[in-house]
Formats: structure tokens, C-alpha cells, sequence
């Protein structure tokens, strides 16, 4: 895998995880009545939350399945399973309202950066982690790892820029979620989630055949492992 393959479907793995644009309504919903200031300082305050720790599972997931004996091939299957689990919620449209009772208004006027921390507080869990941070972000981050580790030092590097590109891309769409939310609409907003749930299990499928092909002999042919590069 090429620095350019790597970024690009690395990207596109962990965009379509996180999802910013399917989150936008819950955001929304979970900042309701506050401030821009105060609204644009938790999107940074998630951000940040999300750059350090999938960087932090970038640098110690490899490591971690050393330690417990877990082959990346069967990582790679288990990995598969999940986005796929996750893909179909979101084809299904269940993603986006499984935390829609989310909103909770604060009476007393705050300034932002109190109201920032205090919101955040209560939007690490479910919000920011499991439902942006779940399993299957972690476990691609881990698999991009491993595959980033064959180009060496700039692989390495590249990984840590698509994360911090994807938490910039999160905080930025988060910042937009009023003009994005009149824009798309209802209908709009479940076309976004339903077609990056329809990506997300193609990738899920790619990694079971990944796992499987580097787990026997012959049984996945190398064209169907990585279809873009066999025939060079």
C-alpha cells in the first residue's frame, strides 16, 4: 500500500466511522440554547478529545495485540465484523437516533468556556465516546497502524495527519451545524448517513477479506484482496 493509498482509505475509514455530518442533528440537539461562542468551544473541546485518543491507540494498538496474542489477520476479521455491524445501523437510519434524546438546556446564562467544560463533561460518554469513538474507530485506527508501520517514519507520520485531519474536518462541520442542518434537512441529513453506512460496510468487507487472505493460502484470490493493484 502506497503513502497515497494509505492516507486516502485511511481517511475515508475513519471519516466514515466518526461520521460528522450524520452527528451534526445530535450535536445540535446537545448544545441547544447556547451561545456560538460557547457551541464552537465544546466542537473544540471534542476535537481534541478525539485527536489524542486515537492517536494514543494509533501508537500502542499494535503493541497492545502483541501483548494479549491477537494476530492482526484475525483483528483484521474481528475489526471487519464491527464496521460492518455499525455500517448497517447506519444504512438502517438507527445511528442517528439511538442518542436523539441528547438535548438538555441550561437555564442559567454561562460564559462559554464554563459552559464548554460542563457540556463536554456530560458529552464524553455517550457522545464522544462510544458514538464517535467506538470500536470500530479504534480498531481501524489499529489496523491503519500496522499497515502504516510497512512505509516506515512518513507512514507513521501520514497516519497522525489523516487523525488530526479528520478531527480538524469534526470540529469545522460541527462549527457549520446550524447553516449544515438548514441546508440538508431531514431527508437530507439520513441520504448523507444511509450512503456513508453503504461505504463503511464495503470497507468492512475488504478487511474480512484482508484478514482471511492473510490467514490461509489461496483461499482469497489477490485481485479481490486488493483489487486496484494486483494487474501492476
Amino acid at each position: 500500500m502506497s503513502q497515497a493509498e494509505l492516507a486516502v482509505n485511511f481517511f475515508v475509514a475513519l471519516f466514515a466511522l466518526i461520521d460528522p455530518i450524520g452527528n451534526v442533528p445530535l450535536f445540535a440537539a446537545a448544545t441547544i440554547g447556547a451561545a456560538s461562542a460557547g457551541r464552537r468551544m465544546v466542537a473544540v473541546y471534542i476535537g481534541l478529545f478525539v485527536l489524542a485518543f486515537l492517536v494514543f491507540f494509533y501508537f500502542t494498538g499494535v503493541s497492545l495485540l502483541e501483548f494479549f496474542g491477537i494476530s492482526m489477520p484475525a483483528f483484521r476479521i474481528a475489526g471487519g465484523i464491527i464496521l460492518f455491524i455499525l455500517g448497517l445501523d447506519m444504512v438502517r437510519d438507527d445511528f442517528t437516533t439511538m442518542f436523539a434524546d441528547a438535548a438538555e438546556g441550561e437555564t442559567e446564562p454561562l460564559s462559554a468556556r464554563v459552559y464548554a467544560k460542563k457540556r463536554f463533561e456530560r458529552l464524553i460518554v455517550p457522545f464522544a465516546m462510544p458514538l464517535l469513538i467506538g470500536p470500530g474507530a479504534i480498531s481501524t485506527v489499529i489496523i491503519y497502524a500496522s499497515e502504516a508501520k510497512h512505509l516506515g517514519l512518513a507512514g507513521m507520520a501520514l497516519g497522525v495527519g489523516v487523525i488530526a485531519a479528520v478531527s480538524v474536518v469534526l470540529v469545522a462541520t460541527f462549527w457549520a451545524a446550524p447553516v449544515i442542518s438548514k441546508v440538508l434537512g431531514r431527508i437530507g441529513m439520513s441520504i448523507v448517513v444511509r450512503v456513508l453506512g453503504l461505504i463503511l460496510c464495503a470497507l468492512a468487507v475488504q478487511f474480512v477479506l484482508i484478514g482471511v487472505g492473510d490467514a490461509t493460502r489461496g483461499l482469497i484470490r489477490a485481485d479481490a484482496k486488493a483489487p486496484y493493484t494486483a494487474e501492476k
